[in-house]
């Protein structure tokens, strides 16, 4: 292909070459829910914490609070669910210890990093 170009008043006429990409192919393409093998997960299990407080990983909801003030924890143990997008994740206890307050409430709005439960 020739390209005419002008440089300070002159013209020049360049050659150009132009390669031709391949088009990428769309993949594979899923109908259906499930389509049978891709399973979709529907919960999520994070380990958030900030010093003496555990703290929501993401944006979304209070849907269920698993633990009370005063409560004995264990490493692991499920504390509360936040729910996002219609995803359920669940929030676990970095280490053992006692809730000494549950700074949320069921169906209350939180943002990520926002302390949710503090030992």
């Amino acid at each position: 292909m020739k390209l005419k170009v002008t440089v300070n008043q002159t013209e020049y006429e360049i050659d150009v070459e132009v390669e031709e990409e391949e088009p990428k192919g769309l993949g594979p393409i899923i109908i259906g829910v499930n389509a049978g093998s891709n399973q979709i997960p529907t919960k999520a299990s994070v380990s958030a914490v900030s010093s003496n407080a555990v703290v929501a990983p993401l944006a979304g909801s209070v849907a269920r609070i698993l633990v009370s003030e005063g409560d004995e924890i264990e490493s692991g143990q499920v504390l509360l669910i936040l729910e996002a997008m219609k995803m359920e994740t669940e929030i676990t206890a970095p280490a053992a210890g006692r809730v000494a307050r549950i700074l949320v409430a069921p169906g209350e709005p939180v943002q990520g990093g926002q302390a949710l439960i503090e030992f």
